[in-house]
């Protein structure tokens, strides 16, 4: 049976500028064929045991290596033909110089069903992202997408830069760092002034970003100067004169930073969320690997009881995500929870809860941890039913026990060191090559210093609360951030308040 294609545009580099529809069809990938302009963390997306193919796209001229067009346009063909769903996931739009309409005519010629997904095109994406509109209200109203890696003066150069030296109030240029002095000399020779404002963008769209400003007649020799590499987009016409003022990504408080994110593959979206938002640039590294148990039985006879409890305690999305599973197992729903009340640890524990269409009647409002939890818990008397994890330290039940109830711990799933990581990123955390670490538990603590050792004295620390905080100091590691409360967002909020403070 033949499978299918998708040409499914990456977007610029931000990985939340992914479609809605490019998503879900990674979600049913069985191949996925990405470039080196797509990123990587949208592979987050696709299922365990997914292939990934490298096709690299650097050309062999600068590097040596990378899959050639016929060679992409084979190795798409051929996992369709063995049944395969292929996503081959280019940066960009696929139709915007990205080569897209030679793959889909490979598909077409071999009889393979294709579709394609715009993306999000640098071309718009990355000026935007530098404070630039493209077309502006009594600048300009038109603009041209032109690819500049060929000299103009070449023989092979099939653009018409008189043409457009006359014509659109903005070119926005794709693949010209190499010829962009060139360009531009080309463009004040037919006649556009050599004061007319230029941008180029690096990396444009990730916390890597980087604009250089200047002129037609001085942005060969800057250019060269600043040694700017691809990839890169650039911009001329006077609405480059506007970034002044629109400039929003690069003035994030967190901007530019490399942030380690030491916590579980699952759990780490929340956080590089709330650090990519305020212009932080995440280094995931996993810790903690969760595992199932190595018997269901006791959690089971509690869900099947569980009117027989009066309250039942989430301590983590984890818990919620093995309870859940765990009642789809034995055909559970809502329904089950009847009559019995429930507590979540915090906002991250609240929504997943939420997600299954369960309220928590109680969520500790001053910390987000097993502490703030008991603090706020009513004196009472019944049993709780506590699904934790197989190391959750006794800090709850105890202060349950303290309160009159009688807690009943059931182990929910086990967690575990994760692999070590890779030469790079341990050198990127105990040599200083990371501007910051969050640690959101006290065992992504203890895991990191296991698998790399304790970060560099010039790694800023923050700690989600005192609990971690408390860790830390134990280890003999320096914690320069305490989040007020035990959330995902405050710990990424407090680090930024830190930065800022540290740079006024």
């Amino acid at each position: 049976m033949t499978g299918s294609v998708a040409l499914v545009g990456a977007g610029p580099g931000d990985p939340g500028l992914l479609t809605l529809r490019g998503r879900d069809l990674l979600a049913q990938a069985d191949v996925v064929v990405i470039d080196r302009l797509a990123s990587p963390e949208l592979l987050r997306h696709c299922r365990p045991g997914v292939e990934v193919v490298d096709a690299g796209k650097i050309p062999r001229s600068l590097h040596g290596e990378g899959m050639t067009q016929d060679e992409i346009n084979a190795c798409i063909v051929d996992r369709a033909i063995a049944g395969n769903r292929v996503v081959r996931l280019k940066g960009g739009d696929p139709f915007v110089f990205g080569r897209g309409g030679e793959e889909a005519l490979a598909c077409r010629a071999a009889g393979i069903p294709f579709e394609i997904v715009p993306g999000v095109s640098s071309a718009i994406a990355v000026p935007a992202y530098a404070g630039i509109p493209v077309t502006h209200r009594g600048i300009t109203q038109d603009m041209a997408i032109v690819s500049g890696h060929i000299d103009p003066a070449a023989d092979g150069s099939v653009v018409d830069w008189a043409a457009l030296a006359a014509g659109p109030s903005t070119l926005v240029l794709l693949m010209g760092v190499k010829e962009i002095g060139k360009i531009a000399a080309k463009l004040v020779e037919h006649g556009r002034p050599g004061d007319t404002p230029v941008a180029m963008i690096h990396r444009g769209t990730t916390p890597a970003q980087r604009t250089l400003v200047a002129t037609l007649d001085t942005i060969g020799a800057l250019a060269t100067a600043a040694e700017i590499k691809p990839p890169c987009v650039t911009v001329i016409g006077h609405v480059v004169s506007l970034r002044t003022e629109l400039s929003w990504f690069e003035s994030r408080p967190l901007f530019g930073l490399r942030v380690l994110v030491p916590r579980s593959r699952v759990q780490a979206g929340e956080l590089s969320n709330a650090l990519r938002a305020l212009g932080a640039e995440p280094l995931e590294v996993p810790t903690i690997a969760i595992e199932e148990p190595a018997s269901y039985d006791d959690l089971d006879a509690a869900l099947r009881d569980l009117s027989s409890y009066e309250w039942v305690v989430f301590t983590s999305t984890n818990a919620v995500a093995a309870v859940m599973a765990r009642c789809d197992a034995l055909l559970l729903d809502a329904r089950a929870f009847a009559g019995v009340r429930i507590a979540a640890v915090g906002g991250a524990t609240q929504r997943a809860l939420a997600a299954r269409g369960l309220r928590p009647d109680l969520v500790p409002s001053a910390e987000a941890s097993s502490e703030g939890l008991v603090q706020e818990w009513p004196t009472g008397a019944g049993t709780v039913l506590l699904p934790r994890a197989d190391i959750a330290p006794p800090v709850l039940p105890d202060g349950l026990r303290d309160k009159g109830w009688t807690p009943h711990d059931v182990v929910a799933y086990c967690t575990v060191s994760a692999p070590p990581p890779s030469a790079a990123v341990r050198r990127a955390l105990t040599a200083g090559e990371v501007d910051a670490v969050v640690f959101t538990s006290s065992s992504t603590v203890r895991n990191l210093v296991a698998l790399v050792g304790p970060p560099a004295d010039s790694v800023v620390v923050a700690a989600i609360g005192p609990t971690t905080a408390a860790t830390c100091a134990e280890l003999g590691i320096r914690v320069d951030v305490e989040s007020a409360t035990a959330s995902v967002s405050a710990v990424a909020r407090a680090l930024a308040d830190h930065i800022a403070s540290r740079s006024s």
